[in-house]
C-alpha cells in the first residue's frame, strides 16, 4: 500500500469506518446522536455540536484551499457553530462534515507520493504529510471528546 493510500486509511478508521484504535468513529457516533444531545451543554465543555462544526471547519477549509491554492481559514472561527434548534440542522451538520470526510479521505488517496514532501500552503505548516497526521490525531482528540459527553449526557439524564 502506498503512502498517500495509507494515510487515507487511517483517516477514514477514524472519521468514517474504523474501530481499530478507538473502538468507534465519528460515523458511527453521530448516527446515535440527535440534535438535542449534540447541543447539549455540559458545564463549561464544548457541546458536541460545537466541536463536530469545529472539525468540519479545518476538513472543508483545507479542501477548499486544496481547489483554489488560498489557505483562509482562521482558528479564532472554528467554534462559530451556529445555535442548532431542530433535528434537520444537525442532520444537516452531520451530512456535510462526512460528506467533506469522505472528500478529504479521496483527495489523499489521489496525491501522488511526492505531494507529501511538498508545503502545505506555507512554510510555517510544515509538509502536507505532517498536516494530514495532524488532521487524523486531531480527530481522535475530538472523537474522544465526543464520547465522554455523551456519557456525561447519559449520565445526567
Amino acid at each position: 500500500m502506498e503512502r498517500c493510500e495509507f494515510m487515507a486509511s487511517r483517516f477514514r478508521e477514524v472519521y468514517l469506518s474504523g474501530t481499530w484504535i478507538a473502538n468507534t468513529n465519528y460515523q458511527d457516533q453521530l448516527q446515535q446522536i440527535n440534535w438535542q444531545i449534540a447541543s447539549t451543554q455540559i458545564a463549561d465543555l464544548n457541546t458536541i455540536a460545537a466541536i463536530v462544526y469545529h472539525i468540519n471547519y479545518y476538513l472543508q477549509g483545507i479542501l477548499e484551499g486544496l481547489e483554489d491554492g488560498q489557505f483562509t481559514i482562521q482558528d479564532k472561527f472554528s467554534f462559530d457553530v451556529p445555535e442548532i434548534v431542530e433535528d434537520r440542522e444537525w442532520q444537516i451538520l452531520v451530512h456535510v462534515f462526512l460528506d467533506n470526510a469522505e472528500k478529504f479521505a479521496q483527495t489523499i488517496e489521489r496525491f501522488d507520493e511526492s505531494k507529501l514532501e511538498e508545503t502545505f500552503f506555507e512554510e510555517r505548516f510544515g509538509n502536507y504529510w505532517r498536516n494530514i497526521e495532524g488532521v487524523i490525531e486531531h480527530g481522535y482528540y475530538h472523537l474522544g471528546q465526543i464520547v465522554l459527553i455523551r456519557k456525561l449526557i447519559a449520565a445526567d439524564h
